[in-house]
């Protein structure tokens, strides 16, 4: 993957778990500089100096610290890359309003890896093919580490959302069964007819495994993407910084990666 035009970037860190340990690792060694890193402990950080000099933010907390990050961002003239989950749909007119009427700037999406940007323009493409073949139904899986606390996973939700666009027999999609880390099964909801089903796993250390499957009398049809990192999803952040330094309003990986 090539390198941005600016090659020395300053950014800062919202979030120092895993997540933000390892895109510290990745933005360093591709000559960037972090000049500020804020966690649960120095909120006031958002008002210093060192912050409101970064040319991004990168974003990676919990679902309810979100959106109130990403608006500290923006008071404070910063752009920002959101890596975090469960909280974009309850805010996204908002967001749209302060990106393209007030001059902010955020990349927000559910997943920033290079393999599922790739995986959702086959997913795309396969539900296309398959809207013209009733007689195969559609069903979802995710699977990730105990840790994570929304479900189904953004990823998961930005998938099914495509399926339903693509394919005119599917209105909605729905939460199916949720298998928990001891094993139990939870049915959620039985989806009717118009309806895509999303089943949710929560299992040991896993980073995420999405899967979804077209099933016939005559057959099936599987596609699956299966992270065996995080790696992945950091590079991916540091890749959507860089295009964020350079570009303005309500960005998402269909911008960086155009396919």
């Amino acid at each position: 993957m090539h390198r941005a035009n600016q090659t020395n970037m300053k950014i800062a860190l919202i979030g120092y778990g895993k997540m933000g340990h390892m895109i510290e690792e990745i933005a360093r060694s591709r000559g960037h500089e972090i000049v500020s890193i804020i966690d649960v402990d120095n909120q006031a950080d958002f008002s210093s100096a060192a912050f409101r000099g970064a040319d991004v933010a990168i974003e990676f907390t919990a679902p309810t610290a979100a959106y109130d990050n990403v608006k500290r961002c923006f008071e404070q003239g910063v752009k920002v890359v959101s890596g975090s989950t469960g909280w974009f749909s309850a805010h996204e007119e908002e967001m749209h309003r302060l990106c393209e009427q007030e001059g902010k700037t955020l990349f927000w999406a559910s997943n920033f890896s290079v393999g599922v940007a790739i995986f959702q323009a086959v997913n795309r493409y396969l539900a296309r093919l398959m809207n013209q073949f009733p007689q195969y139904g559609v069903r979802m899986s995710e699977t990730h580490h105990i840790h994570k606390l929304d479900h189904p996973s953004g990823t998961a939700i930005t998938l099914a959302d495509e399926l339903v666009k693509n394919i005119d027999r599917y209105d909605a999609w729905t939460l199916g069964t949720l298998t928990q880390p001891d094993g139990t099964q939870v049915i959620e909801h039985t989806p009717a007819a118009n309806e895509v089903a999303i089943d949710s796993r929560r299992e040991g250390e896993v980073p995420g495994i999405h899967s979804i499957s077209y099933d016939s009398d005559a057959d099936s049809i599987t596609i699956t993407h299966d992270a065996h990192s995080r790696r992945g999803f950091a590079l991916g952040a540091v890749l959507a910084a860089e295009y964020t330094a350079q570009h303005t309003g309500l960005l998402s990986t269909r911008d960086l990666f155009p396919f």
